[in-house]
């Protein structure tokens, strides 16, 4: 592909993930991949030239484009190789016209960069939310030792944590498929470094998804005690078992949720738990180094509905936990209002219980709990606090 044919290509993704974020369709990242499928023609050289201007652009546009073109031309505002190609060629995209749209720049819509100015995060905090995040791995206990593994990576700030560049194939390695390795960001090591499951608990992961937390779990109790694994998402939970068979973890067993009933699946377990993980639903503002779209699609109204379910849910938790127990409660968001004030507002409606700041090697004290950001830890985004029951 002539170079012009490639900005041509990225600017018909573009239209797709565009549209796509504007009616809460398919990732980006599906929507790539769904599309290179149906151009096998195109070489590896040309789908990762496609691929980095098609995010490149992403990340250029604060607010969501009007079209994948306009997108470009922002992209094109820092780049001098690219507005020459818009030439009008086979292939090509269309001369630029006097006038036409440019996308605006910024870290996100207005609204949300205003929020997060108001949380602190602004600035350098800001800018680097759009980089590119590394490629963690969490050696897995379980099967074998950190020093005896064959692997180049560098060291994190957790203990079972390996860093690789961005793209590393690490899905290919044996390392990978017989279970040494797992991919998990350091952050989300941390908070389960955080919940300190020991063997011999009853420990439960009230928002598991596919299980990356679930899994360190298991591996810190040794395989020893009993580990809960809950969600609402049947596809997301369905994944856990062949990827706990991968890692050697056994001590769990999974439940599907009911959305709004979650208390009468888990009425067994009322005061009964040593400790509780409330990874809860969220904006995921500390998680656009990976999706950069995502902060196109988010609003004011799913913010909203996004703060309040996460109250319920912690609620829901310290009845599930005995006396003396644990709760660790975890969003990937940046956003005060789904982190530092969720957990003050847990403690004014429950008096009884304490707050224990949380004592990790990374992360800055944000209110009652600690914030973890890619410009102060070069990990995502989390907030984390952990409570103590009566």
């Amino acid at each position: 592909m002539t170079p012009a044919a490639r900005v041509q290509s990225a600017i018909e993704l573009l239209d797709l993930i565009i549209a796509a974020a504007r009616g809460q369709g398919a990732s980006a990242d599906r929507i790539v991949a769904e599309w290179f499928k149906t151009r096998r023609y195109m070489g590896s050289g040309d789908r990762r030239a496609v691929r980095e201007l098609v995010y490149g652009a992403v990340r250029a546009c604060g607010e969501i484009p009007v079209s994948g073109r306009a997108a470009m031309l922002r992209l094109g505002q820092g780049d001098p190789a690219i507005l020459p190609l818009f030439d009008g060629s086979p292939h090509a995209p269309d001369p630029l016209v006097p006038g036409e749209p440019v996308a605006s720049t910024g870290i996100a819509p207005r609204w949300l960069e205003e929020k997060l100015a108001q949380s602190g995060i602004a600035g350098d905090e800001a800018a680097a939310l759009l980089g590119r995040a590394p490629l963690d791995v969490r050696v897995n206990p379980l099967k074998g030792d950190i020093g005896a593994l064959p692997l180049a990576g560098g060291p994190t700030q957790a203990p079972n944590a390996l860093r690789f560049p961005a793209g590393t194939p690490v899905e290919q390695w044996e390392a990978y498929h017989a279970g040494l390795i797992e991919v998990q960001d350091t952050g989300s090591q941390l908070c389960c470094m955080e919940l300190a499951a020991r063997p011999g608990e009853t420990v439960l992961d009230l928002c598991a998804g596919a299980g990356g937390k679930t899994l360190a779990l298991a591996a810190a109790m040794d395989n020893r005690g009993r580990l809960i694994a809950t969600d609402t998402d049947r596809g997301r939970l369905s994944r856990l078992a062949s990827r706990a068979a991968r890692a050697g973890a056994i001590n769990f067993d999974s439940r599907l949720l009911n959305p709004g009933r979650e208390a009468e699946i888990l009425a067994d377990l009322a005061g009964q738990c040593d400790a509780v993980l409330v990874d809860a639903p969220c904006s995921g503002t500390g998680t656009w180094r990976r999706n950069p779209e995502a902060r196109w699609r988010l609003s004011g109204a799913e913010l909203a509905r996004l703060t309040t379910l996460q109250m319920r849910l912690i609620d829901l938790a310290a009845t599930l936990i005995k006396p003396g127990g644990r709760l660790v409660y975890v969003t990937c968001s940046l956003l005060d209002e789904e982190g530092a004030s969720q957990a003050e507002a847990f403690l004014q409606r429950h008096p009884e219980w304490s707050a224990q700041p949380p004592e990790l090697a990374a992360g800055t004290p944000r209110g009652l709990g600690l914030r973890l950001s890619p410009a102060h830890d070069a990990t995502d985004g989390f907030f984390i606090a952990r409570f103590v029951s009566p």
